[in-house]
């Protein structure tokens, strides 16, 4: 409430705003659209709520300035009332006719479910109608605009508190006004520009939810002038949230159970499967240990916990149920081997990374710093590039940072350059006959742990080499050859004992895990094959 303190209601209203306004900052998807939905009927029931407690507020002023013998301060008091709630329920009504007019205009209600909206997107409608076509300024956000304000204005006579305006531009606007994408658009622009239809929908919520708020402020302060400005809860449901339906079997399972409509005056006493539970501010604390014993493909095994809620009303006890269904996700054992701990540069280092705690809402997504990430087939995989001495992954789950791994980056081990003279490895000390010196191939020979680890990464081709045939100083002949095996039989024809022949490699490709011959970093490419 402004200028004093805010009821449960109303912080509940201020963190639902918050939401919005920052899923209307996010790219839209089918998830976010249900949840622009749910924001919306949460709001819409609220409303609804507050417009019978604006009500009862109105008829508690009636009966008090009755009892009072309608003395005419008292029945000043009871006519601005009534010409506030009857502002009011003209504002609220004019609200709801652009609520009806936008879901019509885009298609209704879906014939298979009349629950969904038959088009939830349909932002070009929604911008037609709100912003305008041709002339952007013909929309009807402008006339809602006008219309808050003026309302606002009428209030404000009733309750200094009431801001000057319910409706704004991006410049006024708490939070658009430090976005220098936002603070530059107008009020329709601001709130229904690209907007789909159940986040518009959800905006005109928010804004219904504004009037009424203000309008229960003006006639609270209307009731203490006649000492009727005491409300009573006259509807009071159990509900429970959970810090997270998803928890893996061993682990503790924690949720609050609680009343919506609380008071000092009404102390709960609460039980979770028969046994009393510790309430704290009106909340019980329910803490247990998630078990289960069937799990379905996916690893879930679906399970309920039932608590009631015992308060005494008006003298007498009343009982409410609670039942609240949870996900207990199957352990899974994660191998690690101690290879993935550093990646090797400017390689494809393939990774499974999961998230166990989130189970089947697991919906990863990838960043990496110093370095590329590529999103695999399966949930978890992702293939990461490294184009610097550290990599740093970051992991998402559903567009929410989950948390960052750092890895240490190797180089590639280069390959074993290995000269075969007909076949067979040269053995330096014995050497070849002459005349044999005819068939020779320098193969490329990688690491075998890091052929094992990446064997997309370890593939290698001698490209170019050349040959020798020296007598003592002086080489008698030569050749120069692409690729790794060569026919040196004019070698053999002019060979002598005591003769060498000695090869000088080079080039040498790598073909990465695209297909992509690349030049591979080796060790000493020189031999010396003595003749015998």
């Amino acid at each position: 409430m402004a200028g004093g303190k805010e009821t449960p209601r109303q912080k509940m209203i201020g963190m639902m705003y918050l939401v919005l306004t920052a899923l209307l900052a996010l790219q839209v998807n089918s998830a976010i659209l249900l949840k622009f939905q749910f924001l919306d009927e949460s709001l819409l029931g609220v409303n609804d709520k507050t417009v019978t407690d604006n009500a009862s507020v109105l008829s508690n002023i009636r009966n008090a300035v009755d009892k009072g013998g309608n003395r005419a301060n008292d029945a000043r008091v009871l006519k601005n009332a009534q010409e506030i709630r009857q502002q009011t329920s003209e504002m609220v009504e004019y609200i709801r006719g652009l609520r009806k007019e936008l879901v019509d205009k885009t298609g209704g209600r879906s014939e298979d479910d009349p629950n969904q909206y038959a088009n939830p997107s349909g932002e070009d409608k929604v911008a037609i109608m709100m912003i305008g076509a041709a002339n952007k300024n013909s929309g009807k956000a402008y006339e809602l605009k006008d219309k808050l304000n003026k309302y606002a204005k009428f209030l404000k006579q009733y309750n200094p508190n009431t801001p000057d305006q319910l409706a704004n531009d991006g410049k006024d606007d708490v939070v658009a006004k430090n976005d220098k994408t936002q603070k530059n658009k107008d009020f329709a622009e601001l709130n229904f520009g690209e907007t789909p239809l159940v986040a518009a929908l959800a905006v005109l919520s928010q804004k219904e939810n504004e009037v009424l708020k203000y309008e229960a402020d003006a006639l609270q302060k209307l009731a203490q002038q006649v000492g009727a400005d005491i409300i009573k809860f006259e509807k009071i449901f159990a509900m429970a949230r959970a810090e997270s339906k998803t928890v893996a079997a061993g682990t503790k399972y924690k949720a609050d159970m609680f009343i919506a409509a609380s008071s000092d005056a009404i102390t709960p006493v609460m039980y979770h499967n028969g046994k009393p539970v510790k309430v704290v501010d009106g909340k019980g604390q329910v803490e247990f240990t998630a078990s289960a014993s069937n799990y379905d493909a996916d690893g879930n095994s679906e399970q309920t916990w039932k608590g009631t809620i015992v308060i005494n009303q008006n003298g007498e006890e009343k009982t409410f149920p609670v039942e609240e269904k949870y996900i207990v996700a199957k352990p899974v054992i994660q191998v690690q081997s101690a290879a993935v701990q550093a990646l090797y540069f400017g390689c494809a280092n393939e990774l499974n990374i999961q998230v166990p705690a989130l189970g089947a809402i697991y919906d990863p997504s990838f960043s990496a710093s110093g370095g590329s990430a590529i999103k695999g087939a399966k949930k978890g995989m992702v293939t990461i590039i490294p184009n610097s001495t550290e990599v740093t992954i970051n992991v998402s789950s559903g567009g929410n940072a989950i948390g960052a791994e750092k890895f240490k980056v190797r180089p590639m081990p280069k390959p074993e350059l290995v000269p075969l003279v007909n076949g067979r490895p040269i053995d330096v000390r014995r050497g070849v006959p002459a005349q044999s010196i005819r068939s020779v191939e320098i193969q490329a020979v990688a690491d075998e742990g890091f052929k094992q680890l990446l064997p997309n990464e370890a593939r290698y081709r001698v490209t170019k080499w050349k040959a020798y045939l020296v007598r003592g100083n002086s080489p008698i002949e030569s050749g120069e050859f692409n690729g790794p095996t060569a026919n040196l039989s004019n070698f053999a024809a002019k060979a002598a004992k005591g003769d060498r022949v000695v090869i000088e490699v080079v080039d040498v490709k790598r073909l990465n895990y695209r297909g992509e011959a690349v030049d591979a970093k080796t060790g000493d490419g020189n031999f010396i094959v003595p003749l015998n």
